[in-house]
């Protein structure tokens, strides 16, 4: 009996924008064929039309990458609409407050549905086009109103885009370690049955979730986030080159130089072929 054909995945760098260096490290993986989609954040300082051409222009002989928006409304970063509310020192509130409010449904709607229409308008100025996909920095996009704001923008201004869900389809056993990923999991329930009723589409399934501390083994942990990946399922990632702009505004520095390495390294195709999976 014949093996069966690999599934194909998608491997997605979140990001794309924060920092030069991020932007580098993720053309070049997708130049490789080691990276199939990535996300962008229109509101970082470093995110340009000239950032956009040079990624977008990897698709110039067909399609190598889906391009994605990353919605973003947590600071360090700055909103685009002047008018956005709640801020410190003119910046999107910080991540425990901004789920805070959400699960006390205290966030400003009109507020969130013009920041969204404005991000939305960004990349379609920058690409030319609407996004292929629509995620969230932080996974914020999950979160409770978030999501209603997300959904109906990415119904109205991207009809053709589908949304990522963050439901895992790994046993819940290989899961107990890693709180983040239970709670985006939990989100997730509600989100794909609001994307149901929107008609927006999601993706079959999640992975990449995992503690950022400097002794993490990503290289171990990669294997395990393939585990149970279906046919479209997606995986997350975050590689990328540290410089001064990304030490500004993110915390996740000296970890995504380790998954880039072992993106591009011998054992990243090694461990795909290994679960039966393909970028292809």
């Amino acid at each position: 009996m014949s093996e069966p054909p690999p599934r194909r995945i998608l491997l997605c760098a979140d990001d794309y924008g924060i920092a030069p260096g991020v932007n580098e490290a993720i053309r070049d993986l997708v130049a490789r064929g080691r990276l199939n989609a990535t996300s962008v954040m229109v509101v970082a300082p470093s995110f340009s039309r000239t950032e956009a051409d040079a990624l977008d222009a990897l698709n110039a002989a067909g399609e190598r990458v889906a391009i994605g928006l990353h919605l973003t409304l947590t600071g360090p970063l700055k909103p685009l609409t002047a008018s956005y509310a709640p801020l410190v020192d003119g910046a999107f509130l910080p991540l425990t407050t901004t789920l805070r409010l959400a699960v006390q449904q205290r966030l400003d709607m009109v507020a969130l549905a013009a920041e969204m229409r404005a991000q939305f308008e960004a990349f379609a100025k920058a690409f030319g086009r609407a996004p292929d996909f629509v995620d969230g920095h932080q996974h914020v996009h999950l979160f409770p109103q978030v999501r209603h704001a997300a959904l109906e923008a990415v119904a109205w201004m991207a009809p053709h885009a589908w949304a990522r869900q963050c439901g895992s389809s790994r046993p819940l056993a290989r899961r107990l370690s890693d709180p983040k990923g239970l709670l985006i999991d939990y989100f997730s329930r509600e989100f794909r049955a609001r994307a149901s009723r929107h008609g927006v589409t999601t993706n079959p399934a999640f992975a990449g979730t995992y503690t950022y501390r400097l002794d993490a083994d990503f290289p171990r942990l990669f294997p395990q986030f393939l585990e149970g990946m279906p046919e479209g399922g997606l995986i997350m990632c975050h590689p990328g080159h540290v410089d001064d702009e990304l030490m500004r505004l993110d915390p996740l520095t000296l970890l995504r130089e380790k998954e880039y390495d072992y993106l591009v390294g011998d054992a990243f195709p090694a461990d795909l072929a290994a679960a039966g999976v393909t970028l292809n």
